[in-house]
């Protein structure tokens, strides 16, 4: 599954009193399984939001449509409003959003195996960032974007 040492990522986020709540779009809830395939993980997962539809992101996660009008879902200004309101609409003190296009298909615009994350933490800037993954397959942008994300979990948290 993961390359992501799942386990280290939890007993981090643990030994720093820290809860972890996620924002998925193209992943579905694939980085909320991971973490909670663990068992012992309910002491620090907090929520998973899967937030598919754009109105989802809006109503979950009060993503603005002015946001998703002028940037598109597939967007690091989405990402950043996802990964915040996955913090204000939890008690987490962690969040890390995903949205992307795994594909098959895309545009010349926005391609197949773009995805962007968000990163918040209370206390910190929200930090946003864009990876292009490429034509991979969906299974394969989709893993990759699950790993990422718990990537960037785990950078996040204190060693």
């Amino acid at each position: 599954m993961s390359g992501i040492d799942v386990t280290a990522l939890l007993d981090r986020a643990r030994r720093a009193g820290l809860h972890i709540a996620t924002a998925e779009s193209c992943t579905g809830g694939m980085v909320i399984a991971a973490l909670t395939d663990i068992p012992g993980s309910s002491d620090v997962v907090e929520r998973g939001f899967v937030t598919y539809t754009n109105r989802a992101k809006e109503e979950m996660l009060g993503v603005t449509r002015a946001s998703l009008d002028a940037f598109g879902a597939v967007s690091e200004q989405v990402a950043r409003e996802m990964a915040e309101g996955a913090l204000t609409h939890s008690t987490a003190d962690l969040a890390v959003s995903i949205t992307g296009i795994a594909g098959p298909g895309g545009s010349e615009f926005k391609p197949e195996g773009r995805v962007c994350f968000g990163l918040a933490m209370t206390g910190r800037a929200t930090m946003t960032e864009t990876m292009e993954f490429g034509a991979l397959g969906r299974a394969n942008v989709r893993a990759a974007s699950r790993d990422h994300a718990l990537g960037l979990l785990l950078a996040a948290l204190p060693a």
